[in-house]
């Protein structure tokens, strides 16, 4: 109960601005019967003693002090790998508001599994979230931040700002001290793996990233005798084809594991490998393109807990800057580096829970700023959960399967959540008796229309300019080559 009793005395200090409204609405989402579908809703909770217009009012007029928050957030107690290290994966999710014509700073956001085979650009506020996964079975992360993306940003250089940041934090929490092992960070193939790998060599960081089929890597260059008609000295080798098996060569590292879900893992590494690097896009304006080295990693299952068919899954893990050869990871590191990145599939149920349990894209709201203070409300929420988790009493329907303390889901954590905010300190003052305004008069309609937006597109990471939408082209994709 100390954890939790010290982040809710920290939560109310935070809130700089209808801070008692802000604090209760946060409990009444906690202790909400059942999913929170409708934000007016939340005022007829028993722990939120104010009424509805109270409560938009906190989210429109209300002031949370994000950084304060974001620290107390990193100095809570926080998740670990197996090894101990600190695990951190990022990802992008959206908050869709496709008819929402009178908010302003909508994103195209690309949507998946709308329709076969499809990628469906819907409008609506993307959000970059970095949580800490945990090793074992379970659907629990620590999100640690979240930034929302506006139009026009890159991608690769606000991630690697909000990483630092996180970084930042946590070491001075002392969650990372010298000595310890160097934190890793875990992506998809969204992301530009080299990008964020450069941005943030400077950092007790490592990066493991996906990377798509169709990529060609280099290997270091061979021996090279100077002459006077040999030229300079070249800095790259042969090509690594991830298409051509006969490019690979013989792996560095093979190993076999039996696993429960996926069956036989076959992983296969190659170390030394680098992407060739051209002067375009983030790299346009930088003087010297650098040679990142890391450790390509092939891993095939033999089959998925789907059903559906399993494809090999290419990872891509940062291991320092030039030909090195001393960093390379060993056989263990590579199973925990693929481990650790089939774990990173976690924050797919923290962002189910945050949309369809605690009702993150619910409200309707018009200011961009007050999504934003929804957004840390919803997460200052979650972390209470993630804090009486070892306090919870499993309150499990009748068709439900008895679970462990440790074993708790989120929900139903959340579920025995009111029983604990009895034990725990309430800073929320009292509610003021107060009287509802006039409003506007009857029969005197409102002359002022609403300003209404266009949404933005995609726009181009180094000049800015929006790209053109052009039609897909029957040729089959060129080989990338970076």
């Amino acid at each position: 109960m100390g954890d939790l009793a010290t982040f809710r005395a920290e939560l109310h200090r935070c809130l700089s601005a209808r801070a008692d409204a802000l604090f209760e609405l946060a409990d009444a989402v906690l202790c909400a019967d059942g999913p929170v579908r409708s934000l007016p809703a939340l005022s007829l909770v028993a722990e939120h003693r104010r009424g509805h217009g109270a409560l938009y009012d906190a989210l429109g007029a209300g002031r949370i002090d994000v950084q304060r928050l974001r620290t107390v957030v990193a100095s809570m107690p926080i998740p670990r790998a197996a090894d101990g290290r600190i695990v951190l994966a990022v990802d992008v999710t959206c908050w869709l508001r496709p008819e929402a014509h009178t908010v302003p700073e909508r994103v195209l956001c690309h949507t998946y599994g709308r329709g076969k085979d499809q990628h469906i650009g819907v409008p609506g506020w993307p959000y970059s979230f970095v949580v800490a996964l945990e090793s074992g079975r379970s659907s629990w992360t620590a999100p640690l931040d979240a930034i929302r993306l506006a139009p026009g940003t890159e991608l690769a250089a606000v991630t690697a700002e909000q990483l630092r940041a996180v970084v930042d934090r946590l070491i001075t929490a002392g969650h990372w001290q010298p000595g310890d092992p160097a934190i890793w960070v875990v992506m998809d193939a969204g992301y530009d793996a080299a990008r964020l790998a450069w941005l943030l060599h400077d950092l007790p960081v490592r990066v493991l990233a996906r990377m798509r089929s169709d990529r060609v890597l280099r290997r270091p260059p061979g021996p090279w005798t100077p002459g006077p008609k040999c030229g300079r000295p070249p800095r790259h080798g042969s090509e690594f084809i991830f298409g051509d098996p006969a490019s690979w060569g013989t792996p560095n590292v093979t190993t076999v594991t039996e696993t429960r879900l996926y069956g036989t893992a076959t992983v296969r590494a190659w170390h030394q490998l680098h992407p060739r690097l051209t002067r375009r896009a983030a790299w346009a304006d930088c003087p010297e393109l650098p040679i990142l080295e890391g450790t390509l990693i092939r891993l095939d299952v033999q089959r998925l807990p789907s059903g559906a068919t399993a494809k090999p899954v290419w990872l891509w893990w940062f291991t320092g800057l030039g030909h090195q050869s001393g960093d390379n990871p060993d056989p263990t590191i590579i199973d925990l580096l693929w481990q650790a990145f089939l774990r990173r599939f976690d924050i797919e149920h923290t962002f189910r829970l945050l949309k369809q349990t605690l009702g993150w894209t619910v409200p309707k709201l018009r200011d961009p700023h007050a999504a934003d203070r929804w957004t840390w409300l919803i997460i200052a929420a979650y972390t209470q959960l993630r804090l009486a988790r070892p306090l919870a009493a499993d309150l499990r329907r009748p068709w439900e399967r008895p679970a462990p303390p440790h074993r708790l889901t989120p929900a139903r954590v959340r579920r025995g959540f009111r029983h604990l905010r009895a034990n725990s300190p309430c800073p929320a003052g009292a509610p003021k008796p107060t009287r509802p305004g006039p409003g506007r008069p009857p029969g005197r309609p409102n002359r002022h229309p609403t300003r209404r937006y266009d949404v933005h597109i995609v726009t181009s990471s180094a000049t800015g300019k929006t790209t053109s939408s052009k039609k897909k082209s029957t040729n089959p994709r060129p080989r990338r080559t970076g």
